[in-house]
């Protein structure tokens, strides 16, 4: 059952992906939208379910504080060095692939929260089916949102369409995939709490220093404001719903 309600996430996700690679003409209105997608998923979701998982030492911030802001700087520090790099190289003629690369490994990260979602529908069908449809219907609005964000990154990265078009292959059957596991066995809470904190300090940095950028970097419209806070918005009810 979890399975073939995983295959719903599976459909959304290519979705999401298909409505991020047909607006190629509103392109600064797609990250605008993409941005607000993004704080809604870190600050309603992400964010939440990391602190509640994630064990506290007694003493300072609790764990999953620590690796939000790793994830945030170890991003920072790996796009300046790619950009350094470049720049030492670029009278040379040699090409690089350290902006291409962080792209790749942003969206990785989405496919991985993907299966991550998969797991949740698996293990929630473990406690009854009414708790494993309401999970589903939540995973697959987040889902939706997934896709679009997987290939809007890569691309906005430097990345070729077909790489676009492969992670978001990876990232719609990753859901199945992590259905299957979440039916078999199931992961320590706090080691899944640490991984969304680390994620969310991902998701932020990207979208905060280089999404928003990018889409007012060419056409500073109002409306791609509105979309921004459009999309928190949209995740907003769509975490509401699900809880």
């Amino acid at each position: 059952m979890a399975i073939l309600a995983a295959l719903g996430s599976f459909l959304a996700t290519l979705a999401g992906g298909a409505v991020a690679a047909r607006l190629r003409d509103e392109r600064h209105l797609v990250l605008g939208l993409a941005a607000g997608v993004m704080l809604g998923v870190v600050f309603f979701d992400l964010l939440p379910e990391a602190l509640e998982l994630s064990p506290h030492p007694g003493f300072g911030p609790s764990a999953a504080a620590l690796t939000v802001v790793a994830g945030f700087l170890s991003l920072h520090v790996g796009e300046r060095i790619a950009l350094s790099h470049g720049a030492h190289h670029e009278g040379h003629g040699h090409e690089h692939g350290g902006l291409e690369r962080i792209g790749l490994t942003a969206a990785g990260g989405l496919v991985l929260h993907s299966t991550l979602d998969g797991v949740g529908i698996g293990a929630a069908f473990q406690g009854g089916t009414g708790v494993g449809v309401a999970v589903t219907i939540a995973v697959i609005a987040h889902d939706l949102a997934d896709g679009f964000n997987t290939f809007t990154l890569t691309e906005l990265y430097g990345n070729s369409r077909r790489r676009a078009f492969v992670l978001l292959g990876l990232d719609a059957v990753a859901p199945v995939v992590g259905a299957v596991i979440g039916t078999v066995i199931r992961f320590p809470p706090a080691v899944i709490g640490l991984y969304l904190g680390y994620f969310a300090g991902v998701l932020l940095y990207i979208a905060t220093a280089n999404v928003l950028p990018e889409a007012h970097a060419a056409h500073p419209a109002r409306a791609t404001v509105v979309l921004t806070i459009l999309g928190a918005g949209l995740m907003w009810l769509v975490v509401a719903l699900g809880s």
